[in-house]
């Protein structure tokens, strides 16, 4: 806590309890930032802030109002400066480990801090926020500056030495990473999302080389030297650069891998060294997250041998996470992937398993990049035995729209789904039609506990959802035998 004298001098001792740029969550005591977004902007807002207990409003334009006010040429940039100074500048007390990419960001990023150990690393991204201390929900992926300075104090009083967060395009998009140097920063990997927000592929992958620019210059970047966008985002590097790959060339050779039902055992080559991995992680796309995970602990000065004792503890919540067989003579995988690539990764993973069919549960998100939703369908149809197309935080969008845009591309040429606009119901049906060896796949929201509909969110898990319908099939199986 804070007075405003402390925050801009020249202004009244006034006691300042947070900040806050959502007038909805003021409390008494809040100094209310005005920031502006896409399509809102906030200054429309001041009044209900007021009357919520805001006792200063931060704006860039002229106001009247009965509380102090802080005229500042841009809101948005004014609001990491004046969270950094509220809080003591904990981003400074911290080694910050950014994670970027379209697929892959929370795998590494839990990777890391279950490496580095979550003791001393903290955690930011799609899960939440935790570490050894807490654990936690987050509303955003990368959360907006008023919140994520708040959340590295947590972290600083818990006694963390590190954080390891997921960094969105999306969120250097909307300036909530300003300010902040990153020691480390990684990438997965970029495909096509998100371009509702950037408007073309350039700017997505533009925003996505921001984190490499906000690295120290004694820093580290952990590039994919796959990735066909490799050099692009190489040529946004000032710092020291590790890569991994297949080739003999990278920091981090993948040299060897086999997948199997239960694990993934690796040869990793790393200074001239072969180290023999045995992963609980499944999937080619976590071989090289394993990599890239590996090298930015590497990089904070840890030895391989130390490290690789962790990996038997690897576990990402909601990414390949297999419901306990209680009877059934069939799978249930729930699992975050949502966009085309992700999707077509995990199918052909999954499809290199001993199953007979593959059943997906799949929407997409509402107020999110239309345009890959045509393309999800497809993807869907043409790698898994059967599809059953569902709503997914549809927001102010009508769910049958955003199902009819999925199958714009595949209605008149497949006939290997259907639509069960329910989510809790096309969980059910794809429980209830699964057979012997099949596997039943519920893509998109992993562990997330909520649902964005038009008026309101609600409590959804879909992990919850399918072990309620999967007991309820048992029952009356057993009924009818």
């Amino acid at each position: 806590m804070k007075k405003l004298s402390e925050l801009y001098p020249l202004y009244p001792d006034i006691e300042i309890k947070d900040i806050k740029i959502n007038s909805k969550e003021v409390e008494k005591g809040d100094i209310f930032v005005c920031t502006k977004g896409v399509t809102t902007d906030r200054h429309d807002f001041i009044d209900d802030a007021v009357n919520n207990g805001a006792v200063a409003v931060v704006v860039s334009k002229e106001v009247k109002t009965s509380v102090p006010v802080i005229k500042v040429e841009n809101t948005n940039l004014e609001l990491p400066k004046l969270c950094a100074k509220f809080y003591d500048h904990p981003e400074k007390k911290l080694q910050m480990i950014g994670v970027t990419g379209t697929d892959g960001k929370t795998s590494v990023a839990t990777i890391i801090q279950t490496l580095l150990g979550n003791d001393i690393c903290g955690y930011i991204g799609t899960n939440g926020r935790c570490c050894s201390k807490f654990d936690k929900d987050t509303n955003n992926t990368t959360p907006d500056s008023d919140k994520l300075y708040g959340y590295l104090d947590e972290f600083v009083q818990s006694g963390c030495k590190y954080v390891s967060m997921e960094t969105s395009s999306e969120a250097f998009f909307r300036g909530r990473l300003i300010g902040i140097n990153y020691q480390i920063g990684a990438i997965t990997n970029i495909t096509r999302e998100h371009l509702n927000i950037h408007g073309s592929f350039e700017n997505y992958i533009d925003c996505k080389c921001q984190l490499f620019r906000q690295i120290d210059k004694d820093g580290y970047a952990i590039l994919n030297k796959d990735d066909e966008f490799y050099y692009k985002v190489r040529e946004s590097c000032a710092c020291h650069v590790y890569t991994y790959g297949l080739d003999e060339d990278n920091t981090m050779q993948i040299k060897h891998f086999t997948i199997r039902p239960d694990r993934t055992l690796i040869t990793y080559r790393y200074q001239g060294k072969d180290y023999h991995v045995e992963s609980p992680l499944l999937g080619d796309f976590n071989v090289y997250n394993l990599a890239c995970a590996l090298l930015v602990c590497l990089a904070t000065g840890r030895k391989m041998e130390d490290l690789l004792k962790k990996v038997p503890q690897l576990f990402v919540s909601g990414r390949l996470d297999m419901l306990p067989n209680i009877g059934q003579n069939f799978s249930v995988m729930i699992d975050y992937a949502h966009t085309p690539n992700g999707i077509s990764k995990l199918l052909n993973f999954v499809h290199t398993l001993d199953i007979n069919r593959s059943i997906v549960v799949i929407g997409s998100a509402g107020e999110r990049d239309y345009l890959k939703r045509p393309l999800m369908g497809k993807t869907v149809v043409e790698n898994a035995s059967y599809a059953i197309f569902t709503y997914e935080d549809p927001r102010s969008e009508e769910p049958i729209d955003i199902i009819n845009m999925m199958i714009s591309d595949i209605k008149d040429t497949h006939n290997n789904f259907e639509i069960v606009v329910d989510r809790s119901m096309a969980i059910k049906k794809a429980i209830d039609m699964a057979k012997e060896k099949d596997i039943v796949l519920i893509l998109g929201k992993g562990n997330e506990t909520y649902q964005k509909l038009k008026h309101e969110t609600i409590y959804f898990n879909d992990i919850e959802e399918a072990m309620k319908h999967l007991k309820d099939r048992l029952a009356r199986d057993k009924v009818q035998i």
